[in-house]
Protein backbone atom coordinates (compact mmCIF):
# COMPACT_ATOMS: atom_id res chain seq x y z
CA UNK A 1 0.00 0.00 0.00
CA UNK A 2 0.97 3.62 -0.48
CA UNK A 3 1.36 5.74 2.65
CA UNK A 4 1.28 9.49 2.06
CA UNK A 5 1.28 12.48 4.40
CA UNK A 6 0.92 16.08 3.25
CA UNK A 7 3.83 18.35 4.15
CA UNK A 8 1.37 20.39 6.18
CA UNK A 9 -2.17 19.61 7.20
CA UNK A 10 -3.67 22.62 8.92
CA UNK A 11 -7.04 22.75 10.67
CA UNK A 12 -7.18 26.31 11.99
CA UNK A 13 -9.37 25.43 14.98
CA UNK A 14 -7.23 22.47 16.05
CA UNK A 15 -4.15 22.35 18.29
CA UNK A 16 -2.69 19.60 16.11
CA UNK A 17 -3.80 17.87 12.91
CA UNK A 18 -2.77 15.39 10.24
CA UNK A 19 -4.09 13.60 7.18
CA UNK A 20 -3.13 10.06 6.21
CA UNK A 21 -3.85 8.04 3.09
CA UNK A 22 -3.36 4.25 2.93
CA UNK A 23 -4.27 2.94 -0.48
CA UNK A 24 -7.67 4.52 -1.14
CA UNK A 25 -8.52 4.97 2.55
CA UNK A 26 -8.11 8.58 3.71
CA UNK A 27 -8.52 9.82 7.29
CA UNK A 28 -8.01 13.20 8.94
CA UNK A 29 -7.46 13.91 12.64
CA UNK A 30 -7.81 17.11 14.63
CA UNK A 31 -6.60 17.46 18.23
CA UNK A 32 -8.52 19.95 20.38
CA UNK A 33 -7.13 20.69 23.86
CA UNK A 34 -9.42 22.04 26.57
CA UNK A 35 -8.96 22.81 30.26
CA UNK A 36 -11.03 20.82 32.76
CA UNK A 37 -10.91 19.19 36.18
CA UNK A 38 -8.92 15.95 36.49
CA UNK A 39 -10.99 12.78 36.91
CA UNK A 40 -11.74 11.93 40.55
CA UNK A 41 -10.00 8.55 40.30
CA UNK A 42 -6.83 10.12 38.83
CA UNK A 43 -6.50 13.64 40.32
CA UNK A 44 -2.93 14.03 39.04
CA UNK A 45 -3.63 13.15 35.40
CA UNK A 46 -5.18 14.61 32.27
CA UNK A 47 -6.87 12.40 29.71
CA UNK A 48 -7.64 11.83 26.04
CA UNK A 49 -10.99 11.24 24.33
CA UNK A 50 -10.74 9.64 20.87
CA UNK A 51 -13.71 9.59 18.52
CA UNK A 52 -13.84 7.93 15.09
CA UNK A 53 -16.46 9.22 12.66
CA UNK A 54 -17.53 7.23 9.59
CA UNK A 55 -19.86 9.58 7.69
CA UNK A 56 -21.88 8.54 4.64
CA UNK A 57 -19.59 10.63 2.42
CA UNK A 58 -16.72 8.15 2.91
CA UNK A 59 -18.64 5.06 1.79
CA UNK A 60 -22.12 3.96 0.74
CA UNK A 61 -22.02 1.30 3.49
CA UNK A 62 -22.45 3.96 6.20
CA UNK A 63 -25.70 5.75 6.95
CA UNK A 64 -26.51 9.16 8.52
CA UNK A 65 -27.34 9.24 12.20
CA UNK A 66 -25.63 8.24 15.45
CA UNK A 67 -22.28 6.35 15.29
CA UNK A 68 -22.67 2.82 13.98
CA UNK A 69 -21.18 -0.35 15.43
CA UNK A 70 -17.94 -0.13 13.40
CA UNK A 71 -17.32 3.52 14.38
CA UNK A 72 -17.95 2.76 18.06
CA UNK A 73 -15.67 -0.28 17.95
CA UNK A 74 -12.92 1.77 16.26
CA UNK A 75 -13.20 4.54 18.89
CA UNK A 76 -12.94 2.01 21.71
CA UNK A 77 -9.99 0.28 20.04
CA UNK A 78 -8.10 3.59 19.71
CA UNK A 79 -8.83 4.33 23.39
CA UNK A 80 -7.44 0.89 24.33
CA UNK A 81 -4.29 1.48 22.26
CA UNK A 82 -3.73 4.88 23.91
CA UNK A 83 -3.92 3.26 27.35
CA UNK A 84 -2.00 0.05 26.66
CA UNK A 85 0.83 1.66 24.67
CA UNK A 86 1.59 4.46 27.18
CA UNK A 87 1.49 6.81 24.19
CA UNK A 88 1.49 9.93 26.39
CA UNK A 89 2.28 10.35 30.08
CA UNK A 90 -1.11 11.55 31.31
CA UNK A 91 0.48 13.10 34.40
CA UNK A 92 2.16 15.65 32.13
CA UNK A 93 -1.31 16.83 31.07
CA UNK A 94 -2.10 17.77 34.69
CA UNK A 95 -1.53 21.44 35.57
CA UNK A 96 -2.55 21.35 39.23
CA UNK A 97 -3.58 18.23 41.10
CA UNK A 98 -7.34 17.86 41.62
CA UNK A 99 -7.89 21.33 40.11
CA UNK A 100 -6.88 21.65 36.49
CA UNK A 101 -5.71 19.49 33.60
CA UNK A 102 -5.79 19.23 29.82
CA UNK A 103 -8.22 16.96 28.04
CA UNK A 104 -7.31 16.15 24.44
CA UNK A 105 -10.28 15.53 22.17
CA UNK A 106 -9.00 13.47 19.24
CA UNK A 107 -11.55 13.61 16.43
CA UNK A 108 -10.76 11.22 13.58
CA UNK A 109 -12.90 11.42 10.44
CA UNK A 110 -12.75 9.04 7.51
CA UNK A 111 -12.97 10.90 4.19
CA UNK A 112 -12.67 7.85 1.94
CA UNK A 113 -13.18 4.27 3.15
CA UNK A 114 -11.59 1.29 1.42
CA UNK A 115 -10.66 -0.98 4.35
CA UNK A 116 -7.69 -0.94 6.72
CA UNK A 117 -9.41 1.67 8.89
CA UNK A 118 -7.74 0.91 12.24
CA UNK A 119 -4.21 1.21 10.84
CA UNK A 120 -5.02 4.57 9.30
CA UNK A 121 -6.64 5.83 12.52
CA UNK A 122 -3.62 4.94 14.67
CA UNK A 123 -1.15 6.51 12.24
CA UNK A 124 -3.16 9.73 11.80
CA UNK A 125 -3.57 10.06 15.58
CA UNK A 126 0.16 9.63 16.11
CA UNK A 127 0.98 12.18 13.40
CA UNK A 128 -1.52 14.73 14.78
CA UNK A 129 -0.20 14.35 18.33
CA UNK A 130 3.36 14.79 17.09
CA UNK A 131 2.61 18.24 15.70
CA UNK A 132 0.19 19.31 18.45
CA UNK A 133 1.16 22.16 20.77
CA UNK A 134 -0.34 23.22 24.09
CA UNK A 135 -0.44 26.78 25.44
CA UNK A 136 1.41 27.56 28.66
CA UNK A 137 -0.95 27.62 31.64
CA UNK A 138 -0.29 28.95 35.14
CA UNK A 139 -2.50 29.31 38.21
CA UNK A 140 -2.70 32.84 39.61
CA UNK A 141 -2.06 32.44 43.35
CA UNK A 142 -4.06 35.54 44.23
CA UNK A 143 -7.20 34.86 42.19
CA UNK A 144 -6.79 31.05 41.98
CA UNK A 145 -7.73 31.31 38.29
CA UNK A 146 -6.01 29.77 35.28
CA UNK A 147 -4.05 32.11 33.03
CA UNK A 148 -3.42 30.89 29.48
CA UNK A 149 -0.54 32.31 27.45
CA UNK A 150 -1.36 31.51 23.82
CA UNK A 151 1.93 33.09 22.71
CA UNK A 152 3.93 30.43 24.54
CA UNK A 153 3.29 26.92 23.31
CA UNK A 154 5.10 23.64 23.78
CA UNK A 155 4.84 20.35 21.89
CA UNK A 156 3.43 17.20 23.43
CA UNK A 157 5.92 14.61 24.62
CA UNK A 158 5.25 11.33 22.83
CA UNK A 159 6.49 8.34 24.86
CA UNK A 160 5.76 5.51 22.45
CA UNK A 161 5.14 5.06 18.75
CA UNK A 162 2.37 2.47 18.37
CA UNK A 163 1.62 1.37 14.82
CA UNK A 164 -1.14 -0.98 13.71
CA UNK A 165 -0.92 -3.67 11.05
CA UNK A 166 -4.13 -5.24 9.75
CA UNK A 167 -4.52 -8.62 8.08
CA UNK A 168 -7.33 -10.38 6.22
CA UNK A 169 -7.38 -14.13 6.92
CA UNK A 170 -8.79 -16.70 4.52
CA UNK A 171 -9.38 -20.02 6.34
CA UNK A 172 -5.96 -19.80 8.09
CA UNK A 173 -4.21 -20.62 4.80
CA UNK A 174 -3.89 -17.21 3.13
CA UNK A 175 -3.16 -13.95 4.94
CA UNK A 176 -3.28 -10.57 3.18
CA UNK A 177 -1.68 -7.44 4.64
CA UNK A 178 -3.39 -4.03 4.30
CA UNK A 179 -6.70 -5.47 3.03
CA UNK A 180 -9.10 -3.38 0.94
CA UNK A 181 -12.79 -3.17 1.83
CA UNK A 182 -13.58 -5.90 -0.71
CA UNK A 183 -10.88 -8.20 0.67
CA UNK A 184 -12.18 -7.60 4.20
CA UNK A 185 -15.72 -8.53 3.15
CA UNK A 186 -14.51 -11.77 1.53
CA UNK A 187 -12.20 -12.81 4.39
CA UNK A 188 -13.08 -15.36 7.06
CA UNK A 189 -11.41 -13.31 9.82
CA UNK A 190 -9.76 -9.92 10.38
CA UNK A 191 -6.79 -9.25 12.63
CA UNK A 192 -5.07 -6.04 13.74
CA UNK A 193 -1.76 -6.16 15.62
CA UNK A 194 -0.34 -3.05 17.30
CA UNK A 195 3.35 -2.88 18.25
CA UNK A 196 5.64 -0.08 19.40
CA UNK A 197 9.18 0.95 18.43
CA UNK A 198 10.68 -1.41 21.02
CA UNK A 199 8.90 -4.41 19.44
CA UNK A 200 6.44 -4.60 22.32
CA UNK A 201 2.97 -5.97 21.61
CA UNK A 202 0.46 -3.24 22.57
CA UNK A 203 -2.84 -4.67 21.35
CA UNK A 204 -4.38 -7.44 19.28
CA UNK A 205 -7.86 -7.02 17.80
CA UNK A 206 -9.66 -10.01 16.26
CA UNK A 207 -13.43 -9.57 16.07
CA UNK A 208 -14.53 -13.19 15.68
CA UNK A 209 -14.13 -15.21 12.50
CA UNK A 210 -12.09 -18.35 11.93
CA UNK A 211 -9.37 -19.24 14.42
CA UNK A 212 -5.70 -18.54 13.72
CA UNK A 213 -2.88 -20.95 14.55
CA UNK A 214 -0.09 -19.83 16.89
CA UNK A 215 2.38 -20.03 14.00
CA UNK A 216 0.26 -17.78 11.77
CA UNK A 217 -0.34 -15.32 14.61
CA UNK A 218 3.39 -15.07 15.29
CA UNK A 219 3.97 -14.49 11.57
CA UNK A 220 1.54 -11.56 11.70
CA UNK A 221 3.23 -10.13 14.80
CA UNK A 222 6.64 -10.32 13.09
CA UNK A 223 5.24 -8.50 10.04
CA UNK A 224 3.74 -5.85 12.34
CA UNK A 225 7.11 -5.27 14.06
CA UNK A 226 8.83 -4.74 10.70
CA UNK A 227 6.08 -2.40 9.53
CA UNK A 228 6.30 -0.32 12.71
CA UNK A 229 9.87 0.65 11.90
CA UNK A 230 8.90 1.72 8.37
CA UNK A 231 5.91 3.80 9.47
CA UNK A 232 7.66 5.39 12.46
CA UNK A 233 10.48 6.51 10.18
CA UNK A 234 8.01 7.92 7.65
CA UNK A 235 6.00 9.82 10.30
CA UNK A 236 9.20 11.31 11.75
CA UNK A 237 10.40 12.37 8.30
CA UNK A 238 7.12 14.09 7.42
CA UNK A 239 6.84 15.89 10.78
CA UNK A 240 10.42 17.13 10.37
CA UNK A 241 9.74 18.38 6.85
CA UNK A 242 6.63 20.20 8.13
CA UNK A 243 8.66 21.99 10.79
CA UNK A 244 11.28 22.96 8.18
CA UNK A 245 8.58 24.31 5.87
CA UNK A 246 7.24 26.52 8.66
Amino acid sequence: SLFTFPAECSISTADGSALVKIGNTTVICGIKAELTMPPSDAPNKGYMVPNVDLPPLCSSKFRPGPPGEQAQAASQFIADVIESSDLINMEELCIEKSKLCWVLYCDIMCLDYDGNLLDACIIVLLAALKNAQLSEVTINKETDLAEVDIQKKKPLKINRLPVGSSFAVFDDSIIIVDPTAEEESLSTALLTVVTDEEDRLCAVHKPGGTSLSGEKLQHCINRAITRNKEISKLVGKVIESTKTAK
